[in-house]
């Protein structure tokens, strides 16, 4: 039965065009996109933000064309349902915080006209975009835990770090912003990081929100996830613009638009993110509405230190640019622009912090350090607002400022 359902579902494709005219897309170089990627579309959507999503057949998403993948047969769900998944479960939901005990929620999904339809991205150019990886040595200094030595000069970011166990799952509410990026071929995002391995060779599975032109052809927030097994040298790439990263949910698109996002000191909105292993398969899945995964990384198949579990989880945001460290700096900002000591309305906040180590339970870290490669541009800040509250992490910056000239 669940072969059937699965058989029958549509994968989708994603498909961002930079020529676009008041919104619109050209269907026919859609269609060209997509012959480029030999994934014919069974039916073409146009989302009402203006997004074109085309449906293929689920066994020809961009996932099987991995040779590792070949005969790899689509897992319907967690193989085990404990009190660990259900604890765990969480919603990808926009809402507005009302107050500290009150919650609107405002669900933002793509109608697909009823079809079992599912999302993947593909880059403006057809090819792969890789995340372009920070090369971050696992150097556990039991004083300061920093995450030490930068190899990659073009992405700098400020994140919140746990290292020293063994971690199957983490989680977060990021708060929703849209950051300005100054140039076409820069980037901008606010997400985890799951990390294992040598610091030259790591392997890391990811997801997200990013603004980012040169990927998606515009400068809206949107959904992400990423992946790589040798430090983002040769493999990897954003959403389903190359293979991978198994869909397997039809309600939400990998690099689908979120909005409505928060004005500063107006209304807040949050992205709830988690990422979990199922110890019987070692798929780590990306969980998102209530209980619903969009889709898993084989880790089995595609991975070798993530095949156990996580040593090290990343919680924050990362600019990608050719001009940091230098003179002068990007304008490009992270998270809300606005640095992390401008706390709740100003600064871009993570909430409910948690990892899963093999106790099953969901919890916050034993330990965490921040970091913050350029802290006159971008900072970090872990702060605790009292006694029996758990910690909120901000992060972010304006980049180029007259500190950071």
């Amino acid at each position: 039965m669940a072969n059937f359902i699965f058989r029958v579902f549509l994968t989708l494709v994603l498909s961002y065009l930079c020529n676009r005219v008041n919104g619109n897309a050209n269907f026919k170089d859609v269609e060209e996109k997509l012959k480029q990627l030999n994934k014919p579309a069974v039916k073409t959507i146009q989302s009402e933000d203006g997004d074109i999503i085309d449906c293929v057949d689920i066994y020809k998403q961009p996932a099987f064309d991995h040779p590792a993948l070949k005969n790899h047969v689509i897992q319907v769900k967690l193989s085990i349902i404990t009190s660990f998944f259900i604890v765990v479960a969480v919603d990808v939901m926009l809402f507005n915080i009302v107050d500290e005990t009150q919650f609107r929620f405002e669900r933002r999904e793509i109608e697909l006209q009823k079809r079992a339809c599912r999302a993947s991205s593909v880059s403006n150019v057809a090819k792969k975009w890789k995340l372009s990886g920070r090369n971050r040595p696992h150097s556990e200094d039991s004083k300061r835990g920093f995450i030490e030595s930068e190899i990659c000069p073009t992405v700098w970011a400020a994140t919140l770090v746990t290292l020293g166990y063994n971690y199957i799952g983490a989680k977060g509410i990021f708060n929703i912003w849209n950051p300005n990026v100054e140039a076409q071929d820069e980037y901008t995002t606010a997400q985890i990081w799951l990390k294992a391995g040598p610091g030259d060779n790591f392997e890391s599975i990811e997801s997200g929100w990013t603004v980012n032109p040169q990927l998606y052809g515009d400068k809206r927030t949107r959904l992400f996830v990423h992946w790589t097994k040798d430090s983002y040298k040769t493999t990897g790439c954003f959403d389903m613009t190359c293979s991978g990263f198994v869909q397997t949910s039809s309600q939400h698109v990998l690099g689908g638009s979120i909005g409505p996002v928060s004005t500063e000191f107006g209304k807040q909105y949050y992205l709830r993110v988690g990422i979990y292993m199922d110890p019987n398969t070692a798929n780590w899945w990306l969980k998102i509405g209530k209980d619903i995964p969009v889709g898993y990384w084989p880790a089995s198949t595609l991975m070798f230190y993530l095949n156990h579990s996580s040593t090290m989880v990343e919680w924050g945001g990362q600019v990608y640019s050719s001009n940091v460290k230098k003179k002068p700096h990007t304008k490009t900002g992270m998270g809300s622009g606005k640095f992390a000591t401008g706390l709740k309305g100003n600064a871009c906040s993570i909430l409910n912090i948690a990892i899963v180590d093999f106790s099953m339970q969901l919890k916050y870290p034993q330990w965490v350090g921040t970091w913050a490669d350029e802290q006159y541009c971008y900072t970090a800040l872990n702060y605790h607002e009292g006694y029996g509250k758990l910690p909120i992490f901000y992060f972010g910056g304006p980049g180029q400022n007259y500190n950071c000239p």
